[in-house]
């Protein structure tokens, strides 16, 4: 059974409900309502990418991704598929989730937590920078899959169509600030700009990041110049 197209998103329904609510009303919207697209922080999680060759050392000849949840970028999933990441010292991960579909290179990503319990030295690098960083061994079910690089800590980032960054006055390798509210508030300085006509407006921290703010589905972002 094919996974169903995904729903349109909370954050997506809301801003379009809060669009129309102050267009009735015949009031100035605050800037986020001005927005084109509705901001969405999310706690990337460690994962994998990996190529087609990659796919098949571990799960056999042939095989392919199978999409088990969507998520927000177009065409991009969660894998039901997982791999068990050996490091340094043979001391393991097990259970690491393959976000699909297949790239044209092989990354993993972790959070400090996860380097530290590996024995892992890995630098802060932005998605596809892998040169000059340390490698693994991969096991599936199949065999095994020796990386020679590709293990990062992914720079905080956000994924922007054209118009957030005409609106936000942006440019690709620009940095921003992600202002987050809360108990535990906190300012992210560094925050990497992708654009492309296929993104969402979504920014992506790791698990130690989230954890530090106490990220909350309903805790109040805003991203800055």
């Amino acid at each position: 059974m094919s996974l169903a197209p995904p729903s349109p998103h909370r954050v997506e329904i809301e801003h379009l409900v809060r669009k129309a609510i102050y267009q009735r009303l015949g009031k100035n919207p605050p800037r986020a309502a001005q927005a084109p697209n509705p901001l969405l922080v999310n706690v990337s999680a460690r994962h994998c990418h990996l190529t087609q060759k990659a796919v098949e050392a571990l799960f056999g000849q042939g095989a392919t991704l199978t999409p088990m949840k969507w998520l927000y970028q177009k065409d991009q999933f969660a894998a039901k598929e997982t791999v068990t990441l050996i490091g340094p010292r043979s001391r393991v991960i097990s259970n690491l989730r393959i976000l699909g579909p297949c790239r044209d290179f092989n990354q993993i990503e972790l959070a400090l937590t996860d380097s530290i319990a590996l024995g892992f030295d890995i630098p802060v690098r932005s998605s596809g920078t892998i040169k000059e960083t340390p490698g693994c061994m991969l096991m599936g079910p199949a065999g095994f899959f020796e990386m020679k690089e590709g293990v990062i800590r992914a720079a905080p980032h956000v994924h922007m169509h054209p118009e957030d960054a005409a609106f936000y006055g942006v440019k690709q390798g620009d940095f921003m600030r992600l202002r987050v509210g809360g108990p535990c508030a906190a300012t992210f300085d560094r925050l990497l700009v992708r654009i492309s006509k296929d993104f969402k407006l979504e920014v992506h921290i790791d698990t130690d990041e989230g954890n530090a703010c106490a990220l909350q589905s309903d805790t109040l972002v805003e991203l800055l110049k």
